[in-house]
């Protein structure tokens, strides 16, 4: 019903010197089709007529033809789009606007994402040594698209032998010697093809650049090498990436770069990067292994947690609430007795007096170590969570109260978390039943304003309702009332009656 108007638009825009005008009529009847209804009108549609009109310099009649192609070639099937306007995607891979650069590359994403479209891609190479060099490009969003199209290429045999195995791998290493930005796009690249398979990392290690970006980590350059570490923790992120990693000795070579940090005095700008990556090893493998094998990371978080550096201090917090966040974890930080005893300490002190900010995130970070879910419970780990509470102050229930009531939404909701990390364990319910007024500030709907604090209440009366121990700690009536509150929802506002003096004289 609609290709009339389409294709009567097309033809006065076709007609037209200047057809701004009719480019924006088309415009607002495409976008006011759904795709479905287009796929039948551009099947057959003269599209060319709207790229060839690409060609000007008239910014607003691009960004129009941009809208325009956006949307009808959504419509189309990639293959119809890869053999009908093979020339077209050319020209737009070279069009000096990178809107049309961004356009073109996300067309050409979709091809290479599917199966038939990949066969016709590939043999296409003056396409695809266009869209390499679009990683070049100076705006990261051309980039970022030219990146996609070429990881969604490699999803294949096929497509990893024409990356890997022709004259486009060299095409890559040319692009590669713009500048250190270029070199990490490329980089970035090869991390996302390594972690889809052990087939696709084979790929990447023989051309050599797995091997280079290695190599970087030692560099001299501490920017580059803390860029090089971050690719590298991408990496780890898939087992037969870490094995990878593992065979070349990568550990041992971070582990070392965390003792030689201690003397150097730019390693505020990596140390977080190596801290992270063991942090990540961790909790992918065992936080047990990783802290045995290399003490050097438990003693340097530890040490980043106890010197206040607004730049160390939040990757440590992160760090062990992460591995804290686990059994293995626990275990692996209270064998470490006293040393963690003073970390803790330390944590809560920021938390109850430091920059609202730091607060903030050492209060998630207790929030994680003593949360220990229902299923998880036994008598010993109940007992490590009781005695790291009971840490954090000489009264940690009325400390967490206190930061709770403070004017800062953030620090109402992270002091809820740490109530609601130790809601479902009976040792903290006793303490909430313990502590005067507790349970009436909980169920009390006036405590906390906004959204965020309404959820965070409620999770904490979850979490209370969640541990079978609930009622026979908080008795019947407190328990009734808490489910109450649980089935009114987070949001129930409570009717308040009024009484009318009408009529009393």
């Amino acid at each position: 019903m609609m290709a009339a108007p389409i294709q009567s638009l097309l033809n006065e825009i076709c007609a037209s010197e200047d057809p701004i005008e009719e480019l924006k009529s088309l415009r607002t009847v495409l976008l006011s089709t759904p795709v479905s209804g287009l796929r039948q009108v551009v099947s057959g549609a003269r599209l060319e007529i709207i790229f060839g009109l690409l060609n000007t310099n008239d910014k607003e009649q691009i960004e129009v033809c941009v809208e325009i192609l956006s949307r009808v070639l959504q419509a189309l099937e990639p293959v119809q789009l890869v053999q009908n306007y093979k020339t077209a995607l050319q020209s737009g891979l070279n069009h000096p606007d990178d809107s049309v650069k961004v356009l073109t590359l996300t067309q050409i994403g979709r091809v290479a994402g599917h199966a038939d479209g990949v066969t016709q891609m590939l043999n296409s190479v003056e396409i695809l040594c266009d869209v390499i060099q679009c990683v070049s490009i100076e705006r990261i969003a051309v980039a970022k698209e030219a990146i996609a199209a070429l990881s969604k290429l490699s999803n294949t045999k096929a497509g990893l032998d024409a990356l890997f195995r022709s004259d486009l791998l060299n095409k890559l290493k040319d692009v590669m010697h713009t500048s250190d930005i270029i070199r990490y796009r490329v980089y970035e690249l090869i991390v996302e093809v390594s972690t889809v398979s052990p087939v696709s990392l084979g790929y990447c290690a023989n051309s050599s650049l797995l091997s280079q970006l290695l190599d970087e980590l030692t560099g001299d350059d501490v920017l580059v090498r803390a860029t090089a570490i971050e690719m590298v923790t991408n990496l780890a992120q898939s087992q037969h990436g870490r094995q990878y990693l593992a065979q070349q000795g990568i550990m041992d070579k971070i582990s070392n770069m965390i003792i030689a940090a201690e003397s150097d005095v730019l390693s505020s700008l990596y140390l977080p990067g190596l801290v992270k990556f063991f942090g990540s090893l961790a909790i992918m493998d065992s936080p047990q292994q990783v802290c045995e094998k290399y003490p050097v990371f438990l003693e340097v978080v530890f040490s980043m947690a106890m010197n206040l550096d607004p730049t160390l201090t939040p990757v440590a917090l992160d760090t062990l609430g992460v591995l804290g966040g686990t059994v293995e974890g626990k275990q692996v930080l209270q064998k470490t007795g006293e040393k963690f005893t003073s970390v803790l300490k330390r944590i809560s002190k920021v938390a109850f007096e430091g920059a609202t900010e730091l607060r903030v995130r050492c209060l998630e970070a207790l929030a994680q170590l003593i949360t220990l879910p229902v299923e998880q419970q036994t008598d010993d780990l109940l007992l490590l969570t009781e005695s790291w509470f009971n840490c954090l102050s000489s009264q940690p229930m009325a400390m967490i109260r206190n930061i709770s009531t403070q004017p800062f939404p953030e620090l109402h909701c992270s002091a809820l978390r740490i109530f609601t990390a130790i809601g479902c364990q009976p040792w903290g319910q006793q303490l909430m039943m313990d502590t005067p007024g507790f349970l009436e500030w909980v169920m009390d709907r006036s405590v906390g304003k906004g959204k965020e604090a309404k959820d965070c209440k409620f999770e904490l009366v979850g979490a209370l309702l969640s541990s079978s121990s609930a009622q026979k700690i908080f008795g019947a009536h407190n328990y009734l009332k808490l489910r109450t509150y649980m089935n009114e929802g987070p949001y129930h506002i409570t009717a308040v009656s009024t009484v009318t003096t009408e009529g009393a004289d």
